[in-house]
């Protein structure tokens, strides 16, 4: 975290045009780097801190990279767009971006890979054309419908359900729910019913206000989803806070740090989610490849990516790192010290 803190020091400062007092030897050192930036969603975010580990512990195995962790104060495409804008004039290397909206990117980031920057999403992905490659946390489909079983699981199969999503831009989110929308109408949950959608927009007190409201226009509610890690940790605490531990049951993607005391307490049965640290890595390493040479970013490329073995690029640029872990009360202290 230390090494995270620097680094995002040292890029602001460079941005507003400071010049730190350093030897040349060091300067000639750093110019010689491949700077490669994680351009996260936005900043506060323990899953995103957990992301920007993963990136500087790949860029100290690769020996000549310096990672870079930036994001706006919050969720909004504007803010993503403003840093890209940045980071384009200062000829950063590359740049791997989890997108605020999945379309208003692609004409910064067009004009960033047009100045020789190479650029790749990851978590929540930008649309073909804004991007060479975007990596998919998991697939899409597994993660839908194993949202859908966890909930079900909490719930004996049965009663009414709500989702409580980030934005409503989100293309992860929104992929997610997709398939949540179709999983439901399995046979096995036919005693289940979707009744509402809400955003919270990943801000914790518009999610905590999503959740209170949901459990005053649906009194029988029996289950929540929320497929964000701050949704699903504002949730909790909601429940927790209106008594209503036991009646109504909450899963979905969330941080094992900041989850550890409503799983321990019962509040939330069981979650999901993929590793952050191993996310951060494995774009850094994608990019890192790119910008050597070793890969072109084009399908069936395959990407040594240390300790994470081979990923093998997909059509459109499109490919995926792993299945989500499902976390509960046997495993949840181990990893929690973790992430």
């Amino acid at each position: 975290m230390k090494n995270k803190i620097v680094l995002t020091m040292l890029l602001l400062a460079m941005v507003s045009g400071f010049v730190f007092a350093n030897g040349g030897g060091d300067k000639a050192a750093d110019a010689e780097k491949t700077k490669i930036v994680l351009l996260v969603k936005s900043l506060g975010n323990g899953f995103f801190e957990a992301v920007a580990d993963g990136g500087v512990e790949a860029a100290e195995e690769l020996g000549n990279v310096e990672s870079i962790y930036m994001g706006p104060s919050s969720a909004t495409a504007e803010g993503q767009i403003e840093i890209i804008e940045t980071l384009i004039a200062q000829k950063v290397d590359g740049i791997a971006i989890s997108a605020n909206d999945p379309d208003a990117l692609i004409p910064v980031t067009k004009k960033a890979m047009k100045a020789g920057i190479r650029v790749i999403s990851f978590d929540s992905n930008i649309s073909s054309g804004g991007r060479e490659v975007a990596l998919a946390p998991s697939d899409t489909n597994l993660i839908g419908q194993q949202q859908v079983k966890l909930i079900a699981e909490l719930c004996d199969y049965k009663g009414e359900i709500a989702i409580l999503s980030a934005t409503a831009q989100a293309t992860n989110q929104n992929a997610w729910i997709a398939v949540m929308k179709e999983a439901i109408k399995a046979p096995e949950y036919k005693d289940m019913k979707l009744v509402d959608v809400v955003y919270g927009d990943d801000a914790a007190d518009k999610s905590y206000r999503e959740a209170v409201g949901l459990f005053e226009k649906y009194p029988n509610l029996a289950g929540i989803i929320s497929p964000t890690t701050v949704g699903v940790l504002a949730a909790s605490k909601a429940i927790e806070d209106e008594g209503l531990k036991g009646k109504v049951q909450i899963t979905g993607l969330g941080l094992p740090s900041e989850m550890q005391h409503y799983i321990e307490n019962g509040t939330c049965g069981q979650m999901a989610l993929w590793n952050p640290v191993d996310l951060g890595y494995s774009s850094t390493y994608i990019l890192a490849r790119m910008i050597a040479g070793d890969i072109e970013g084009k399908a069936g490329d395959k990407v040594d990516a240390g300790r994470m073995g081979s990923i093998t690029i997909g059509p459109d640029g499109e490919t995926i790192m792993g299945e989500p872990f499902v976390f509960n009360k046997d495993n949840i202290a181990k990893y929690a010290s973790i992430f």
